[in-house]
């Protein structure tokens, strides 16, 4: 009987936790409490592999998406291109020329690459960034500048008073001539600039958020600076930034 009611006495219930070690709690001093979802470190790593990202501004985007990858990846994705916007003023004096040859050796591409340092662009990742930038042009033929800041105002005017003289316009009210005419030419001059084509291996997003991923994730200030494509028997096109 002693033995029953020693046993009982050493048997208390203990506090059981309300979240799990690997879980994170968020305390509202007007709510309940919330609990997040558990984030292992495999999970943040393979996160920061694919983002770039600190290993905590990823366990916090892990977090707050409640372990959806792709959310935090976008996430990521938004801050970095906000961190890309403050550093688009910096000079760039430094980087790389790239060249990328297409099968069959018939077209070549060429392309200049800028960063802040000396120390970025001899990282691994800023040389693949240059040569997906040289695919990307070889794979966009009607590229033939980088940014708006590129395409001249004769040009503009000129495509807008070939436009307005199309004959499915002809006898449409003004207002909607000039609507109608100006989206064509605005779609018309995107055919043409590199950084607003669908980047060639997720057309998710644009070359130029791909660009300003990389700004973020190396933090310095990338820009693409010239390009210049060679076709046989057809000589030479060249872009240069403005």
């Amino acid at each position: 009987m002693l033995c029953l009611i020693a046993a009982a006495q050493s048997y208390v219930l203990q506090p059981q936790p309300l979240v799990s070690r690997g879980a994170v709690a968020a305390v509202s001093r007007s709510g309940p409490v919330v609990a997040a979802v558990a984030v292992d470190a495999k999970t943040v790593k393979t996160l920061r592999d694919a983002t770039g990202a600190g290993m905590m501004d990823c366990k916090k985007a892990l977090i707050e998406s409640e372990g959806d990858m792709d959310a935090a990846t976008e996430s990521l994705r938004k801050k970095g291109l906000a961190s890309a916007e403050k550093k688009s003023g910096r000079a760039t004096k430094e980087g790389i020329i790239e060249t990328y040859i297409h099968t069959g050796a018939k077209l070549g591409i060429m392309v200049e690459v800028n960063c802040e340092t000396d120390f970025v662009a001899k990282r691994p990742e800023f040389q693949e960034l240059a040569k997906s930038l040289a695919m990307q042009i070889a794979a966009c033929p009607t590229v033939e500048a980088i940014s708006s800041d590129d395409i001249s105002a004769d040009w503009i005017a000129k495509e807008k008073k070939i436009e307005a003289a199309s004959d499915d316009l002809q006898g449409k009210p003004e207002q909607i001539i000039e609507k109608i005419v100006n989206g064509r030419v605005e779609k018309a001059i995107k055919t043409k600039l590199l950084l607003e084509q669908p980047y060639i291996r997720d057309s998710g997003m644009t070359v130029d958020e791909f660009v300003k991923g990389y700004t973020a994730k190396l933090g310095e200030n990338i820009k693409v600076a010239r390009f210049a494509r060679f076709t046989v028997g057809g000589g030479a096109e060249e872009a240069e930034e403005a």
